[in-house]
């Protein structure tokens, strides 16, 4: 029989409030323990006042919930207690629980048990964990498609088209003789082929996703003075680097983290890159240029109030105009913008913010090369479903090439059936526990 399990369910540290989550068929009967209230008599959603008891001592005055499943997270029968917030409150109350008969819960329990019981497919749980930790307004609204299920609604269209051509091709290996045209193969290669597309631009959308959920590495990178560590304070909105006119202030790499976009984005300010003798500048600018090689998105900035130099000159053809954002700083002074091909530049000047938001316009540009998600696009931003769409993709095209080369109608069948089982890995169908173990072991304890 599975276990009652039982966690706290709110982040630890002191708060107005912490939640106690009870889960499992003994789950009324333990509250009952511990309870002053007669829970057997409560109707289900709904909330009463009372004391969480041991023995004869009243360990707090608490609000509990009851939820008779299946309506409920788990689809278990579920408590929750608010007591007071603290952890040492809340320890309180769940070392209470514990001993009542509950187990304590692991990690992800509680959205495994809601897995296991047809609450959610195994996207939609992956999506519970995205939902929690989403670092930015683009990977939350992405988390919360997946949660509500439009991944899991194009998987199993995909599915159900793949069913109907699997019929067909089972048909003509049961039937060989009896000459069934369900449709031609003309027509079902035309369908594969429809659907392949469609699973091969969805499985291409990770590119865009794995910058919504991981973030970026965002390099500030110039010659010394030029004014990196001021333009990091305002888009920080802080003093975060220190600021003289001395050159080479900065002589390691700094970093902060920045939302900025509906994106996050992990900001690094480097050493000035310059001709040097000195040991430790030297050591500073070869974590600079390494930073740079390793960043998605480098904003490269240029002194405009002076000419250029033969070392700058040298460093905007070194780098990669791809992923470079070309700021000419300083523009508050007298100054001149020689012409350049970068296709990303603005003039700014860090001193007085002016420029900034054309500057943010223009790293948008940068990173989305005009294609913005949309709100009601699916991106994939889970590894796994990249993978899992990838190697259905791999099944379904040997099918169609089967189809088109006359293979025989068992090996098209053995091919569907592979695709269909990378599909059904998405939504938790004919998945390993070792990798169920692994997914659920993400979550935080109490969800």
């Amino acid at each position: 029989m599975t276990p009652t399990i039982a966690a706290i369910a709110t982040p630890p540290g002191s708060g107005g409030i912490a939640v106690i989550r009870i889960s499992g068929k003994e789950a009324f009967s333990i509250a009952d323990k511990i309870f002053s209230g007669p829970i057997s008599t409560y109707k289900s959603h709904t909330v009463h006042f009372g004391k969480i008891l041991s023995e004869d001592e009243v360990i707090d005055e608490v609000l509990l919930v009851i939820m008779r499943g299946p309506r409920s997270y788990t689809g278990e029968d579920t408590i929750e207690i608010q007591c007071h917030g603290g952890s040492l409150i809340s320890r309180r109350v769940l070392e209470v629980v514990l001993k009542a008969g509950a187990k304590a819960a692991n990690p992800g329990e509680f959205t495994y048990q809601a897995f296991l019981n047809g609450k959610l497919d195994l996207a939609q749980a992956e999506a519970v964990q995205a939902f929690i930790g989403a670092k930015n307004d683009l990977s939350l609204q992405a988390a919360g498609q997946q949660l509500a299920g439009t991944l899991s609604t194009h998987i199993r269209t995909f599915q159900q088209e793949l069913i109907d051509i699997a019929a067909i091709l089972e048909a003509w290996v049961d039937f060989p003789e009896e000459g069934l045209e369900f449709a031609s193969k003309e027509e079902v290669i035309a369908i594969l082929e429809s659907i392949l597309k469609k699973m091969q631009q969805l499985a291409i959308t990770f590119h865009e996703g794995k910058k919504i959920h991981e973030g970026l590495k965002l390099c500030l990178a110039g010659p010394p003075n030029a004014g990196k560590s001021s333009l990091m304070n305002a888009l920080l909105g802080q003093d975060r680097a220190i600021v003289t006119h001395i050159p080479g202030t900065t002589r390691d790499i700094l970093e902060a983290e920045l939302r900025l976009g509906g994106l996050h984005f992990q900001l690094t300010d480097t050493a000035g890159i310059r001709s040097t003798d000195e040991t430790i500048e030297k050591e500073g600018i070869r974590r600079a240029k390494l930073a740079m090689h390793q960043a998605d998105v480098i904003l490269l900035l240029i002194d405009a109030a002076s000419p250029l130099t033969e070392e700058e000159e040298l460093l905007l053809a070194w780098a990669p105009k791809e992923k470079t954002l070309l700021i000419w700083n300083k523009t508050d002074l007298p100054h001149t913008i020689p012409p350049s091909d970068f296709p990303y530049q603005v003039p700014l000047s860090a001193k007085t913010h002016a420029g900034l938001p054309e500057l943010k316009k223009q790293l948008e540009a940068l990173i989305w090369k005009g294609n913005l998600p949309s709100k009601d696009e699916v991106i994939l931003t889970n590894i796994r479903h990249k993978e899992a769409l990838q190697a259905a993709s791999v099944d379904l095209q040997a099918l169609i090439d089967g189809l088109k080369t006359d293979i025989s109608p068992e090996f098209l069948s053995s091919d569907m059936r592979s695709c269909l089982k990378h599909l059904g890995t998405i939504l938790g169908m004919d998945i390993s526990e070792d990798i169920l173990s692994a997914i659920f072991s993400k979550f935080c304890v109490g969800k």
